[in-house]
């Protein structure tokens, strides 16, 4: 990549900062198992004018945490100690009776009908545990009958950790540290618990007419596996190696996860926690978008070019969505 080419890149993100678009962003770029680039634009605090280190600065990343609780989720897959095709009812017997049986599989999938957030829910601030948290949603029918349509949904992974959590004996958070974090390294990504400070949280924010505003508080640890982590972005763009390279890549049931589903013939474009896809130019990818309060991240890995980007935002829903793509069109042509 030129010079000239990483000058474009980095002028339309600070163009982002400039028109008060975002408060703040990290970028971080990896190829061939390396950083190739890695760069942080405007504030992760704009009260006291606290810059954005990519190697540092924590964010809400929202629902990138799906990939993080599907890495998880393939680990405990390829011990044997959970299966894809088995009953969810077989794992957590308590959960209320629905018109139809649904799957561990079909729920990371979003295939088995659960609904997703009604009003403000995506912003509830409840301490709820995740086995609380079923409550928001358990006593509801079933869209449709699981496996016949898909609906994205961020309470399919509650329940599927909560399965994770019965069937381990330990608490979500713990079993994704000692089989997932630690493993891969990711030292600055971790489970969001309210009221405890991280001392390189960016402060969370979303836009006004007249500028950028403190979110509104938000407990996400109940929805942790769906949307509740904090992390860097060099630590998801390490996340996204190790699929490349490294130890994710050696797990047999891997690409089971980052295959997409097919209703009735129609691929989804989502595998196992995964967004699976193609982007405009026809380069294939995996990876998820997240978004959520005070927080937005694009997280995508692209095998052919052995390439991975992950960019993150202290700011909810900023609508920058494109920019982000366009940036990094520049840096895999």
């Amino acid at each position: 990549m030129s010079s000239k080419e990483i000058q474009l890149a980095e002028e339309m993100l600070l163009q982002l900062i400039e028109e008060q678009r975002i408060p703040g962003l990290a970028i971080t770029v990896r190829k061939k198992n390396a950083v190739c680039y890695e760069k942080g634009f405007g504030c992760a605090n704009l009260e006291d004018g606290i810059p954005i280190d990519p190697q540092k600065t924590i964010f809400r990343i929202a629902s990138v945490s799906k990939p993080i609780a599907a890495s998880a989720l393939a680990v405990m897959v390829n011990e044997g100690q959970i299966r894809l095709d088995t009953s969810f009812y077989q794992y957590v017997p308590y959960f209320p009776p629905k018109e139809y049986d649904f799957t561990i599989g079909q729920l990371a999938s979003h295939t088995a009908g659960i609904r997703s957030y009604r009003g403000m829910e995506y912003g509830l601030d409840k301490p709820f545990s995740i086995k609380d948290g079923i409550s928001v949603f358990k006593d509801d029918p079933l869209l449709f009958r699981p496996g016949s349509n898909y609906h994205y949904s961020s309470y399919d992974w509650v329940l599927i950790s909560l399965a994770m959590e019965e069937v381990s004996g330990l608490q979500f958070k713990d079993y994704v540290k000692e089989k997932v974090l630690d493993p891969l390294g990711l030292k600055n990504t971790f489970a969001e618990i309210s009221g405890e400070t991280m001392p390189f949280a960016a402060t969370f924010y979303s836009k006004r007419k007249s500028g950028f505003r403190k979110a509104i508080p938000v407990n996400n640890f109940y929805k942790l596996a769906g949307g509740g982590y904090l992390s860097t972005t060099a630590d998801i763009a390490l996340l996204g190696d190790s699929y490349l390279n490294g130890k994710m890549s050696d797990n047999a049931v891997v690409p089971q996860f980052l295959k997409s589903q097919l209703i009735e013939g129609i691929p989804t474009y989502y595998g196992l926690g995964w967004e699976v896809s193609a982007d405009k130019k026809g380069r294939p990818y995996f990876g998820h978008i997240g978004n959520g309060v005070g927080g937005y991240a694009v997280f995508y890995v692209f095998p052919a070019q052995e390439m991975v980007f992950s960019i993150m935002t202290n700011c909810t829903n900023p609508g920058v969505l494109e920019e982000l793509n366009a940036v990094i069109d520049i840096f895999l042509e």
